[in-house]
């Protein structure tokens, strides 16, 4: 059977389908995503989600921590960076706010990517992202690497956004409606391990 890993750049995704205006495709299984790329032959070692906590904002920072709950649930290994702040004013009006920025997400992808490679851990990288600053992580690998396969997936709508990366797929929303995870699941003694937020509800089906 081929070795095969998944990266998923979690807020590279999680924008992509925000702009869909359908929130219920948040509540993503990842495992079962990266199964619906993989192929027959094909064994899934890993699943990597590379995110972080927006703590300043209670409501997502809630929503988001239950996520990962479910997530690991499936099995998916949550590696979590963190927000920096940084004040900024305008130069021409004086207002001054709070920017935060996302450190290390992109870097911790390269370095995981290359030192599996290293490790010899997978023969086939699924990568879901249209981050082009990953395509120098990718370029050593094939240098290094010409026999194991690179296979780039690009979130809804992003197919265009990081030619660089050679993208092979971009992600449907046939496909997310296909990989939701349960509204909650129960431990040995029938406390729920997560809960689905509200807000991530599905519609209806008629």
């Amino acid at each position: 059977m081929t070795r095969i890993i998944a990266y998923i750049d979690g807020f590279n995704l999680y924008h992509a389908i925000d702009s869909l205006g359908k929130p219920h495709l948040k509540w993503l299984d990842l495992w079962a995503l990266s199964h619906s790329i993989a192929r027959a032959n094909e064994t899934i070692q890993a699943v990597n989600y590379f995110s972080a906590f927006a703590t300043w904002l209670p409501a997502g920072h809630l929503r988001h921590r239950e996520y990962v709950k479910a997530l690991e649930h499936k099995g998916v290994t949550c590696l979590m960076g963190h927000f920096k702040s940084k004040a900024r004013t305008c130069k021409q009006c004086s207002a001054s706010w709070v920017q935060h920025e996302e450190k290390e997400t992109d870097v911790h992808i390269a370095a995981r990517l290359v030192a599996d490679a290293y490790e010899n851990r997978f023969e086939r990288a699924v990568l879901i992202t249209a981050d082009s600053d990953l395509a120098p992580a990718l370029n050593i690998i094939k240098a290094a690497f010409p026999k194991k396969e690179l296979f780039v997936a690009a979130p809804p709508g992003r197919y265009n956004h990081a030619r660089s990366l050679n993208i092979k797929l971009e992600i449907t929303q046939g496909r997310l409606a296909k990989c939701l995870l349960p509204e909650t699941a129960l431990d040995a003694t029938g406390v729920p391990l997560f809960q689905r937020p509200q807000s991530y509800t599905p519609p209806r089906t008629k």
